[in-house]
């Protein structure tokens, strides 16, 4: 524009930023500008949703015998997901689209961090040397939090927005503290960028705990001196001017790998393959679903085999008037396994419900609903229909694998109503509600030691042994299986968390005895405190806490994304 002779003093270029009450301001700038041969910039169009319309006709209506040298430009956030497009179809058609995308791997990424200063920057501060170095550190703390995202839930639990601003304003901080101090604060540093900076976007709690580790690791004392790696073959640069910053990470940085986040290379293949089972997915749901030369009946008959067998499996519910007269006494175990049956029931009703209505209206007896359409083509896609996943547990298993999880759930079920006894090693994935369990053993013990509960915790103890060599419950709380651990491995002869091993994504965990133990008898050292999630979903699926031994570093499995899974 300047280049031209278009400026915003000059009065030649229009810029408004779109908002509450703004419209009346870009229709005047688009009528002016139009008639004068000016230009107009509107921002952030996507903010004004009922108002598109009528920017597309004013478009249109401009278009034709308007000044030759009238040029619109508009720029808008992408939206989220595809439901969420609201921008019309004409506009999108009729204007040449650039998109901004934002850098991808950590070279990209690094180098992006750095431009936004300038060799002035590095020179605006007295302690030029710990400010270079720190300011290096933010850089890559920076680019690795904003690309750990493309990982899932391996990366961060929940997606955060990190933006430039973040970087600008820590570094900005930098120098206000490092100016006002002395000596360098590094505790109070690492509080300002961890909990307020970045960790004010943060809201999950494992997340927070991710992002102070990071900084604990590249933020420190031992940078000043180079002792201080980023990544694997990293260092901290030594104090060099902006432009040999930028011939650093050229010459010095390891090729893209997750390990340059602190993941192993596995958290790679976990994310691709989720990646492309949602594209094979969707092109599978782009398929017409029936073909000509059948009628349309093809379809129907491949929902009824399913809905068939689905039935035929289906076993009775549980006679709960039974199971409550069996059940005497009524301790915290007995009273799990009535509410874990008493939900079991629920699902299997709607089930049995909602298939027998389905049935129904494959034969013409019933008017398909839109409620039927759906869960005949949940049946038909392999997918859990969501009329059940209502009633149901968290997971992301597909419909055939749900449906033999949940005759399995169903059969442990069995065997433990039958006279309320224990079983010798307990499946944990097995419960609608594992944190009920859980918190049973613990009132059990407190019951039997007369102990208060709120003083209590789980001690969670690794055995060497699998499911099957377990044959009598333990004396006190309960062996537990089924657990898988993603990020790392257990190592059963060490008894210590191990590196992955590549293409194991989610290797299985021995049996382990969960006690419950009072708060002061817990051991903290050599450990790394592992959430347990109900699937790979994390975030909202968090179980419980299991202190896991480990011979290295916790932070190492912080930075790996180590977590303990019921669902593989």
């Amino acid at each position: 524009g300047t280049r031209l002779g278009f400026t915003i003093d000059n009065g030649k270029i229009h810029n408004v930023s779109l908002g509450q009450g703004q419209e009346v301001v870009a229709e005047h700038a688009m009528e002016v500008a139009a008639a004068e041969g000016h230009w107009v910039i509107l921002q952030n169009i996507h903010l004004v949703a009922r108002w598109l319309d009528t920017l597309e006709k004013l478009v249109e209506h401009h278009s034709e015998d308007s000044h030759p040298e009238y040029r619109l430009f508009m720029s808008a956030e992408p939206a989220p997901s595809p439901e969420a497009h609201i921008i019309p179809q004409g506009l999108l058609d009729n204007s040449i689209k650039i998109t901004s995308e934002p850098p991808t791997g950590m070279r990209a990424n690094l180098h992006g961090a750095l431009d936004l200063f300038s060799q002035e920057t590095l020179e605006q501060c007295s302690k030029e040397n710990e400010f270079r170095c720190i300011l290096f550190a933010l850089c890559y703390f920076h680019a690795a939090v904003a690309e750990r995202r493309r990982f899932g839930t391996q990366g961060w639990n929940r997606s955060y927005p990190f933006n430039n601003g973040d970087l600008t304003v820590s570094v900005n901080v930098l120098h206000n503290y490092l100016e006002a101090n002395p000596k360098v604060p590094w505790d109070d540093l690492r509080y300002l960028f961890g909990e307020i900076m970045y960790g004010g976007h943060i809201t999950d709690d494992w997340d927070r705990r991710l992002c102070r580790t990071y900084l604990s690791e590249y933020v420190q004392p031992e940078m000043l001196d180079g002792e201080v790696s980023l990544a694997p073959g990293f260092m901290i640069p030594p104090r060099m001017d902006y432009e040999e910053y930028h011939q650093y990470i050229d010459d010095n940085l390891p090729a893209e790998t997750p390990h340059l986040y602190g993941l192993h290379p596995n958290a790679e293949m976990g994310f691709l393959t989720v990646t492309s089972d949602r594209l094979f997915r969707t092109v599978l749901e782009l398929q017409p679903k029936e073909s000509e030369a059948a009628g349309g009946t093809g379809t129907s008959r491949e929902e009824q085999a399913i809905l068939d067998e689905i039935l035929g499996q289906l076993p009775d519910p549980f006679n709960m008037e039974d199971m409550m007269s069996k059940a005497k006494e009524k301790t915290p175990y007995t009273v799990v396994a009535l509410q874990e049956c008493e939900r079991m029931n629920i699902l299997t009703n709607e089930i049995r419900r909602s298939l027998k209505e389905l049935d129904l209206g494959l034969q013409g007896e019933l008017t398909i609903t839109s409620e039927m359409e759906e869960l005949g083509n949940a049946l038909f896609y392999d997918s859990v229909p969501e009329s059940w996943t209502r009633y149901a547990y968290p997971s992301l298993l597909s419909l055939a694998t749900w449906y033999a999880d949940l005759l399995l759930r169903i059969r442990e079920l069995e065997v433990w109503a039958t006279d309320f006894v224990l079983p010798a090693t307990v499946w944990l994935a097995g419960f609608f509600n594992p944190q009920s369990f859980l918190t049973a053993i613990m009132q059990s013990t407190a019951r039997k030691k007369q102990w208060p509960l709120d003083k209590m915790c789980l001690a969670a103890d690794v055995t060497k042994k699998t499911r099957e060599e377990i044959t009598f419950p333990p004396r006190e709380g309960s062996y537990v299986h089924g657990l898988f651990m993603e990020g790392a491995r257990w190592d059963i002869q060490a008894g210590s968390i191990a590196e992955a091993q590549m293409k194991e994504l989610t290797p299985e965990m021995p049996v382990i005895l969960l006690r419950a133990i009072p708060v002061d008898r817990m051991d903290t050292t050599n450990v790394y405190e592992c959430p347990v999630y109900k699937t790979r979903t994390r975030g909202p699926t968090y179980v419980w806490t299991f202190n896991l031994k480990t011979k290295e570093k916790a932070a190492k499995w912080v930075l790996a994304g180590v977590a303990l899974l019921l669902e593989a």
